[in-house]
């Protein structure tokens, strides 16, 4: 299926200048197990056509079977292969720039000295100042040790980075906030917690990425606590957010609600846990959940679930998710005629939609089509917006809510690139707080704005 193919190149290829020719090559694609993605003109002449054409693979090794493909071709010259993704990261994705010109020395004095001066004065006669004369509320950490970077695991901060960088890109684009990543060469608990605390004053949300578990509890916990500003772990709630909008939405297609069936949470780490506490704070049910960490467990027995085995769950529960991480965990016989399975791990899920549905299942989705993305940048810019000095799980269900209002009929989940989706998640977010009492800006006129970008 097309989620195999996770790897790919662009070939560029010289073919004859005859009929047939590409047909041949792209035939020797197939056999050669490539799937062909967009091709693109590059120059014709009377003899020769050059042509750029994406491949897709399923591994590493797939790649030298479509070099000797293009060159076992009659008529056909591989004259290069390239790596689009390595090239787009040249340079990394993001940069800090000024938001003014500066090309005048009135310029310069202004945005500088002395200029400034005046405004580092009101700033420290009202701290809250801060708020309007600094780029503080639109600045975002971004914090992470490396620990548990997407599906790679423990490979460091700094290789994680692309991946902060990412993030930093998205909440520009989508939201209009300013992402900082922070790059921290340490595991220990208590030093992530304080390097935090000390840099918090720059930022007006913290967001932390790709913490291991169990450690990201404590360390979300202790910040909450502490710091007077949003503090959010995504792996934790931006996932639960997402997964909850994607269940409202599979629950509406068979026609049954949250608090009518039972669910099944099959892994409890970082994103596991906190889909369990979701859904039973949405639901007020227990959640039946399964680890081999017996304290994994035991986090989800304190917040209001039940223990259980892997078979346990598949055997009692209407609704199955599962993050665990291992593929094929989860056997097509298990099944039962009308669950839905929400197999979330990336690469490979648990097991694979198709499977699920040839064995019954009412409904199953992969993880492919969960994405963090629609339900982080709106939730922070929510959070700044409003000025709250933390994230509630009142605000999370409200920004899942807003997702799942917002898919359109027939998906799962709305297109995260749809900017629409992101403003109302911010709306949600912002109006929460205001409900709550934990806003602490005028919001006069904002639910009839667009916060972030347009």
């Amino acid at each position: 299926m097309w989620t195999e193919y996770s790897i790919m190149r662009t070939i560029r290829v010289r073919n004859e200048q005859r009929a047939g020719a590409l047909g041949q090559l792209l035939v020797a694609l197939g056999n050669a197990g490539a799937l062909a993605g967009e091709i693109s003109l590059i120059r014709m002449d009377h003899k020769h056509v050059v042509r750029d054409i994406v491949v897709y693979v399923s591994q590493q090794s797939d790649l030298d079977l479509v070099v000797e493909a293009v060159k076992a071709t009659d008529g056909s010259e591989l004259v290069e292969i390239r790596d689009d993704v390595l090239e787009l990261h040249q340079g990394g994705k993001i940069a800090v720039r000024s938001r003014y010109k500066i090309d005048t020395l009135q310029d310069l004095r202004r945005v500088y000295t002395p200029g400034v001066a005046g405004v580092c004065r009101v700033i420290e006669n009202d701290a809250s100042q801060a708020r309007r004369y600094t780029a503080i509320p639109h600045l975002i950490a971004i914090v992470t040790d490396g620990t548990a970077i997407l599906g790679l695991g423990d490979i460091g901060p700094l290789a994680g980075m692309p991946v902060m960088e990412g993030k930093a890109a998205l909440m520009e684009s989508l939201v209009g906030l300013s992402g900082m990543p922070i790059l921290l060469k340490t595991k220990d608990t208590k030093d992530i917690i304080r390097t935090v605390q000390n840099i918090a004053l720059t930022f007006g949300a913290i967001q932390l990425e790709d913490i291991s578990a169990p450690r990201c509890f404590d360390i979300e916990e202790a910040l909450i606590e502490t710091l007077d500003r949003p503090v959010m772990h995504d792996d934790q709630h931006g996932t639960a957010v997402v997964v909850a909008a994607a269940l409202m939405n599979a629950l509406r297609k068979v026609e049954r609600s949250l608090d009518e069936v039972t669910v099944g949470q099959i892994g409890l780490g970082a994103a596991g846990l906190s889909i369990a506490r979701m859904m039973m704070q949405e639901s007020g049910r227990p959640v039946l959940g399964a680890d081999l960490d017996p304290g994994a467990t035991r986090r989800l027995e304190k917040a209001g679930g039940r223990a259980a085995s892997l078979r346990e769950i598949m055997d009692a529960c209407d609704v199955v998710v599962s993050t665990t991480g291992v593929p094929g965990l989860i056997k097509k016989a298990w099944v039962r005629p009308g669950q839905i399975i929400l197999a979330l791990s990336n690469p490979s899920p648990e097991i694979e939609p198709e499977e699920a549905l040839a064995a019954g299942a009412a409904f199953a989705a992969d993880g492919k089509v969960v994405n963090n993305v629609l339900g982080f940048p709106g939730i922070l810019r929510g959070a700044v917006d409003s000025g709250t000095p933390k994230l509630t799980m009142e605000m999370y269900l409200a920004a899942a809510h807003a997702i799942a209002d917002m898919t359109p009929e027939g998906d799962l989940v709305p297109n995260p690139l749809n900017r629409a989706v992101h403003r109302a998640v911010a709306r949600a977010v912002a109006r929460t707080a205001l409900d709550q009492g934990l806003a602490r800006q005028d919001l006069t006129g904002y639910f009839e704005g667009a916060p972030g970008r347009s």
